[in-house]
């Protein structure tokens, strides 16, 4: 099964992050902030060692959230983020890898005493990401869930978004970065054992994530970023043929559908690490104290979220002006993200999304 399969890639193949045999990731897909590098410096060096992840996933506003980290592996994302939600927060890792979750469950006790925690605020489970619920996790329990180039590993990607679903909360997050494809794989791509753990053999084509989202609840989902993913090994490129890959980053979150219109809102400035300036996706980006027109699909997330403190909102034709102009349709196809961001600044979409040195895409 699949699943074996990636068990035995990510927990007996790969002993370190040199030993992946493709670079579907090779460069961090943006800079990263230097809270966050403050953070992942405290994790030990073992953990950060077996991390097989693609980029790095970490959405704003974190403060006292229980997160839950799809695919956790040895727990690096886990443990940074322990720092990021303090100790009123809660960081909770599934896997279904024995060996990584060794790993990640050896260091809780040490993370928690160089972190200065009376009692940890971290726990890993052993589970599949398909089966959420099963594995012991409580429906509407999450604030937000990450996820880092995992869910191409799973067979039935549907029955994923589903079971995120069903364990977030009201008003919570599925923020996760994935590779996309440009067109629905053959057969023999899906069914190649090395392009499925490097994490292109089970790449959904980015059109289904769109129909899949809102076929089991969640709004649509907003594209942040996007980066080109090359293949420079001649033997799997020869298998890929003329399909393109990225890595991209979206967010969904689980609110209600409709009765909200388009506003003005007005960002406070409030959220740690973008206090100047907010980038909620590759559309909607908020200046502190600027006013921004945004449409009924954004008015919705921001009023019904843990964003709903960070902002002012005036109706339309509010004090600044007049809201009710057609906003502009956002970007969601990726491979567009890309084009738009080479016209922009040639050079500058090319390249994977990894935070390693090496080839590592998954964990």
């Amino acid at each position: 099964t699949v699943h074996v399969d990636v068990k035995d890639y990510y927990g007996k193949r790969l002993t370190n992050t040199s030993d992946l045999q493709s670079n579907a990731c090779v460069a961090p897909a943006q800079p990263i902030p230097a809270f966050i590098r403050q953070a992942l410096k405290r994790v030990h060096p073992e953990v950060t060692a077996r991390y097989y992840g693609c980029g790095l996933v970490v959405p704003e506003c974190l403060e006292g959230c229980r997160i839950l980290d799809l695919g956790s592996g040895s727990g690096r994302d886990c443990y940074m983020l322990s720092q990021l939600v303090g100790e009123k927060g809660h960081v909770t890792g599934i896997d279904m890898t024995e060996d990584q979750l060794k790993v990640a469950r050896t260091y809780v006790d040490y993370h928690m005493q160089e972190f200065g925690y009376k009692k940890p605020n971290v726990s890993f489970v052993q589970g599949y990401i398909e089966a959420l619920t099963q594995a012991g996790l409580e429906k509407s329990s999450f604030d937000i869930i990450i996820s880092n180039c995992v869910v191409n590993l799973s067979p039935d990607k549907r029955r994923v978004l589903a079971e995120a679903y069903s364990v977030l909360k009201d008003g919570g997050e599925l923020y996760f970065s994935d590779v996309y494809c440009s067109g629905r794989l053959t057969e023999e791509i899906k069914t190649h054992k090395v392009l499925w753990g490097e994490c292109l053999g089970g790449a959904l084509w980015w059109k289904d994530l769109l129909q899949l989202a809102e076929e089991v609840g969640f709004s649509p989902p907003r594209l942040v970023t996007a980066n080109v993913i090359t293949v420079d090994n001649k033997e799997l490129q020869d298998v890929l043929g003329d399909f393109k890959f990225v890595s991209a980053t979206y967010r969904l979150f689980k609110v209600p559908k409709g009765n909200t219109k388009s506003c003005q809102v007005i960002y406070n400035g409030d959220i740690t690490g973008v206090e100047d300036s907010f980038q909620f996706d590759c559309q909607y980006t908020f200046k502190a104290g600027e006013v921004v027109g945004v449409d009924e699909e954004v008015a919705s997330i921001l009023t019904h979220s843990r964003f709903a403190e960070d902002f002012t909102f005036q109706p339309p034709g509010g004090p600044h002006g007049p809201c009710g102009v057609r906003h502009k349709a956002g970007i969601v196809d990726p491979f567009e993200l890309v084009l738009h961001l080479e016209k922009q600044s040639p050079g500058s979409a090319t390249g994977g999304c990894c935070s390693t040195q090496s080839a590592a895409c998954c964990k």
